[in-house]
């Protein structure tokens, strides 16, 4: 980047995790807000989960921090950490921005509308669809909710936590916009595939689902910040089209961006 502007005045921005290395958002982020006129940065942070309370209130007290991006494993934790949640993040239980207002620190979800709005850009068509979705964490959380929203007809879900997964389930149900139920690994069936899990961070990670089940007629996605995971070489593989988690992170970026400057 040309041209960044770093001196006594500048605004401290935060993305915080466990672990922080695999992020792409300090440079984007900070690209994006100077781009805007902003003299601001976004600065990787590492902290453990059992050190985020304290962390937090060294944050509150720091008078020229003005946002944060949480990353994993925090979104969920953070839910209580801050003064004010949106319904979006009430319903997910999971935060991954937070803002400084005049009346303390406000928190929101947006994984999930960047998500879909990825999937569309890259040409995915997802009303009347079946999909199926790897990982009810945080940001699986809100990826379903977004895919409900965005009118799937049917929604699958699997994850290693199966009470985590029944409890998405169960939520979603409730909103009597989809048939939403517990999935497998087969993909069989189902016109969008997403990995929302970490599998493809690591070299050697299993991969979501089965990827000799992929078929071309099927649009599959990914969250992990690599362009090209082997989740998504086997889908293209396959004849598959794909979005990608830097597709995701561009969109989810733009977002933040928005909410982040607006007062």
């Amino acid at each position: 980047m040309d041209n960044i502007t770093l001196n006594g005045s500048t605004r401290v921005y935060y993305v915080v995790g466990d672990p922080i290395a695999q992020v792409k958002s300090p440079e984007g982020m900070t690209a994006a807000f100077q781009a805007k006129g902003v003299n601001g940065v976004c600065v990787p942070t590492h902290v453990a989960p059992a050190d985020l309370a304290v962390w937090m209130q060294g944050v509150r007290v720091t008078k020229n921090v003005d946002g944060l991006m949480i990353t994993v494993p925090h979104k969920i934790a953070f839910t209580e950490l801050c003064d004010e949640i949106s319904d979006t993040a009430r319903f997910l239980n999971a935060v991954n921005v937070v803002k400084r207002t005049a009346d303390g620190w406000y928190g929101d979800m947006f994984d999930g509308r960047a998500q879909v709005t990825a999937l569309r850009q890259n040409g995915a068509v997802l009303a009347g669809k079946k999909a199926i979705l790897a990982g009810a964490g945080g940001a699986g959380s809100a990826i379903a909710y977004a895919l409900v929203e965005a009118g799937v007809a049917e929604l699958a879900i699997t994850d290693t936590d199966a009470a985590r997964r029944d409890s998405l389930i169960t939520r979603l149900q409730s909103l009597n916009q989809a048939k939403v139920y517990a999935g497998s690994s087969d993909p069989s069936g189902f016109e969008i595939v997403v990995n929302a899990t970490p599998m493809g961070m690591a070299a050697g990670d299993p991969l979501p689902f089965d990827g000799d089940k992929l078929t071309s007629r099927m649009f599959v996605g990914d969250v992990v910040t690599y362009p090209d995971t082997a989740w998504l070489q086997k889908a293209k593989a396959q004849g598959c089209q794909v979005s990608n988690g830097l597709d995701m992170f561009a969109a989810v970026r733009d977002l933040m961006v928005v909410f982040l400057l607006d007062d």
